[in-house]
């Protein structure tokens, strides 16, 4: 498929989606935000990993389209809304690691998108923050959720009714980034992240994924039963006989994700 506001490039198991509209700081119009949806879609089961970033230097994604979206009336507003969520909720439910590699602007609907990802990883110059309130609106691509489940209420509160942009570095120390990278080096340590990953069995990180997320709302006991239900299940796959055959003959493994 031909898009025309991103680009989807395939590097063996790991797949780099950028969404590129740099003259307008990538912000997510409509089509963007269409594309995007299509692209997550298409993935198939030979992409392992994820990584989603931003074309040019200044943005991974400056915002949603403000010029698009100050026309809009309410009926129209809910069908904006629902379509980021729906892009967002599909890229969120991957069964793959996802990483956002974030390398200039992430505000509104760019802070949003980080936010559905696993992992952020951020560029010195990155900026990160959720201003909608300065529009006269909140975020509304899933921000006031997501943005709370990663630092916390009070924290996601403050950043939401202030609108305040936040650097980098302050992001790492609130837990809303993993890590800080110099620009010319982020790419490549979101790159090194992933080769990692797909060294290791895909049904063991799409359990883990699945189980980490289902149990972080349950109490212990619960979360706890999840985790021995994914543990047993994947006995008997065939990467779980590669898996521990080839640490016993001292090998590299080769999962097949069967």
């Amino acid at each position: 498929m031909t898009y025309e506001n991103i680009r989807l490039e395939h590097d063996g198991a790991v797949a780099t989606l950028t969404i590129d509209r740099p003259k307008a700081l990538n912000a997510l119009n409509n089509k963007t935000l269409q594309e995007f949806e299509a692209a997550v879609k298409s993935l198939g089961a030979d992409t392992r990993v994820l990584i989603v970033t931003g074309g040019g230097e200044k943005a991974f994604v400056a915002g949603a389209d403000i010029a698009e979206m100050s026309a809009l009336e309410e009926p129209q507003a809910r069908e904006f809304a629902a379509l980021g969520h729906r892009a967002f909720a599909l890229l969120e439910s991957l069964s793959i690691p996802t990483i956002a590699a974030v390398n200039g602007f992430a505000l509104g609907g760019g802070c949003e998108l980080a936010l559905a990802c696993d992992f952020i990883y951020a560029s010195e110059k990155a900026q990160l923050g959720l201003p909608e309130v300065g529009l006269g609106v909140i975020p509304g691509f899933g921000g006031t959720q997501r943005l709370t489940r990663a630092v916390g209420r009070a924290r996601a509160k403050e950043l939401v009714f202030t609108g305040a942009r936040i650097d980098a570095a302050k992001a790492k120390e609130i837990g809303l980034v993993l890590e800080v990278l110099p620009a010319g080096e982020l790419l490549a340590h979101c790159r090194s992240i992933a080769a990692k990953m797909i060294k290791n069995g895909p049904l063991a990180i799409a359990t883990a994924k699945r189980v980490i997320e289902q149990g972080a709302d349950k109490d212990l006991g619960e979360a706890n039963t999840l985790e021995r239900q994914g543990f047993a299940e994947l006995f008997g796959s065939d990467d779980q006989r590669e898996g521990m055959k080839a640490f016993l003959e001292k090998r590299p493994a080769v999962f097949t994700g069967k």
